[in-house]
């Protein structure tokens, strides 16, 4: 006869799950595990997470790598999160594996010393510095777990780096600016020369749309409105094109029926690509 599983445990789809009350808290979900020893296991270690934690105010081990997706798959909607996640990948090596509690300025120096090796600029490496002390911020403040504990006891302070390698701004000359659209393909002069007569920022060009123009007959013009979730900012931005953007515009005017800056047929999703 085969032995008696634990209580608590079932399987369902070769998988096996949990269902249990421990100490007043109600556990649902899977172990992961096709094996009953294994899922055993498994129920043992959360039971005991939850005595450590309703008794004496332990909190369970979490590496940061669940934190940094928690944080991901929370904040889709933010314009930037495709960057974060590239940060969070290049930072996965060095701390994701740590526990939350081992994440400060000491095991981060592994990643800062070979970023520099790579020659990231400061400003980089202090853009993902940036994004580990946010979601430490979080863990300490505001994400609690179902024994009403923070996932951090508390943040240690995460210094960003003092930047000594910023090149200063340099303004093309009408020369100088002549040379470079002459090298770039077309479909990149024009969006360049569109972005130096407009002041826009690179993603708005990617991604400006023919339904956001407005045509303006007193002027024999237009203007575009761009949509405050397209804006950095996030505010509405009302963008007013001068003779050569408006020239710039009626150049690629039905190239394509929603976006204004195409090549071969589908929106370039960046300028500062390998053809620049």
């Amino acid at each position: 006869m085969g032995r008696n599983k634990t209580p608590g445990l079932y399987k369902r789809s070769g998988v096996w799950h949990i269902d249990k009350q421990i100490r007043g808290i109600r556990i649902c979900e899977s172990t992961e595990e096709s094996s009953l020893a294994r899922a055993e296991e498994y129920l043992g270690k959360k039971t005991e997470e939850i005595r450590l934690a309703v008794i004496y105010g332990v909190r369970p081990n979490r590496a940061f790598r669940l934190a940094a997706t928690k944080y991901l798959n929370e904040n889709q909607q933010k314009r930037r999160i495709a960057d974060t996640a590239l940060h969070l990948k290049q930072l996965d090596t060095y701390i994701g594996h740590l526990p939350i509690e081992s994440v400060h300025m000491g095991t981060l120096q592994p990643f800062i010393e070979a970023r520099r090796k790579q020659r990231i600029k400061t400003k980089s490496i202090n853009l993902a510095l940036g994004v580990v002390r946010h979601i430490l911020n979080l863990a300490a403040s505001e994400w609690l777990d179902m024994n009403n504990l923070t996932w951090l006891h508390s943040a240690p302070k995460i210094k960003l780096l003092p930047v000594t390698d910023a090149r200063k701004p340099y303004p093309l000359s009408w020369e100088e600016q002549r040379r470079l659209f002459k090298e770039l393909p077309p479909h990149l002069a024009r969006m360049a020369l569109f972005k130096v007569n407009t002041g826009t920022r690179e993603k708005e060009v990617c991604t400006l749309r023919w339904e956001w123009e407005v045509p303006v007959a007193e002027l024999g013009t237009s203007v575009f409105i761009i949509p405050e979730e397209r804006v950095k900012n996030g505010e509405e931005r009302l963008l007013v094109l001068n003779r050569v953007a408006n020239s710039v515009v009626e150049e690629v005017r039905g190239e394509h029926p929603e976006y204004v800056f195409t090549y071969r047929g589908q929106p370039v999703t960046a300028m500062n690509n390998t053809g620049w």
